[in-house]
């Protein structure tokens, strides 16, 4: 069988969670399926990176653009040269005239309820989004979800057989463990000086970041915790709201903003933390929540949509709307050293349930399935 993969999206550094998607969920179905041949279509720089395991697995370059009409027009050409068997599309964005077998993963339906600055705008954007999404989920043979939440969504709002769904959860890598060191390199690099409060992932209005600094600001005037915030990833130029409650707080300079966080410093981020603070509105998953656990790092999260669901009873909640709960749960775990190892041991166990392998295994039976 040959199998297209359209990992265009290819790495953290490209599009942070799909992109590890992509390459976590490659590289351990490369490892297990010993019989199928598959085409990854990238662009640079992952193109080049890319070093294929066997001669069952080929890299096409392409720089079509994702979120773009040339990707409607130029991909199903592209894709149909290869005359595959199945194509599976790790994100929503399937061209609509693509005629061929596929498979899609939708991670969330976040752009439904936070479609940010350029689709709010624009309702060609709106009504592209909602075209493209429908097709996907009408046309696909199968359709992965990574939580039941977000399966839940595509039945309520899109007239789908919840029979057509699979959830298969993402896996955490390897290399999220905890490590016994003085992570003296990253806190020289960054500057940092105190204990801090780590957050990792995209600057974006459904982050909630807005929230976390506000809740940042509410520990340390009203709790006295002597605590920095490292807000990790790269500053999205469509949300100047985040850089300007930054740049207001009283308390910016225990503010730590280190850009994008390269993959072999990550874990060490992870490590060194006091505790990990993912305040989002929406998630369709929480894959950074996740590998702070496996780090032995205790995490304090929303109470909204799938990370109930994901972190169990691993985590301590809040509401994500009110700023102070949010500083009231961080306070709570600080100063119960019980609460806090507990949650050390709970967070170690449940991370182990959530692994590439597993998702690869899952995903693969996706594949025979929808050829069959």
């Amino acid at each position: 069988m040959k199998i297209g993969i359209d990992a265009r999206m290819y790495g953290a550094e490209s599009t942070t969670g799909i992109g590890v998607y992509i390459q976590k969920l490659t590289e351990k179905l490369f490892s297990i399926d010993e019989k199928n041949e598959y085409y990854l279509f990238l662009k640079e720089p992952a193109f080049s990176q890319f070093k294929p395991p066997t001669d069952r697995v080929k890299k096409i370059k392409t720089e079509i653009p994702w979120y773009n009409y040339s990707e409607q027009i130029k991909l199903p050409r592209l894709l149909n040269k290869y005359k595959l068997d199945l194509v599976h599309f790790p994100h929503f964005n399937v061209p609509i005239f693509y005629q061929g077998k596929f498979i899609v993963t939708i991670h969330d339906i976040t752009p439904k309820f936070f479609p940010g600055p350029k689709v709010k705008k624009s309702l060609l954007r709106r009504l592209a989004y909602n075209l493209v999404l429908n097709q996907a989920l009408e046309k696909s043979k199968r359709i992965i979800t990574v939580s039941q939440y977000t399966k839940n969504n595509l039945t309520k709002y899109f007239d789908i057989d919840s029979e057509k769904i699979e959830i298969i959860y993402p896996g955490i890598g390897e290399e999220f463990k905890k490590i016994d060191s003085s992570f003296e390199e990253i806190i020289k690099k960054y500057n940092i000086t105190k204990p801090f409060l780590f957050y990792i992932g995209v600057w974006r209005d459904h982050k909630n970041l807005p929230g976390l600094i506000k809740s940042f600001e509410i520990l340390k005037s009203k709790y006295n915790q002597d605590y920095q915030l490292v807000l990790g990833g790269k500053p999205d130029p469509r949300y100047p709201e985040i850089q300007q409650a930054i740049e207001y707080s009283k308390f910016k300079n225990d503010i730590i903003t280190p850009g994008f966080i390269p993959e072999d410093e990550l874990p060490l981020f992870y490590n060194a933390a006091k505790l990990f603070v993912l305040s989002s509105f929406a998630e369709g998953f929480g894959l950074v929540a996740v590998e702070s656990l496996a780090c032995g790092t205790p995490v304090v999260s929303s109470n909204t949509t799938s990370l109930p669901e994901v972190l169990k009873d691993s985590a301590i909640y809040f509401n994500p709307k009110d700023p102070l709960e949010i500083a009231k749960a961080i306070d709570q775990v600080l100063n119960d050293h019980n609460l806090y190892q507990n949650l050390i041991t709970k967070g170690l166990i449940l991370a182990r349930e959530y692994n590439w392998r597993s998702c690869a295994q899952k995903t693969l039976a996706v594949y025979q399935e929808s050829i069959n």
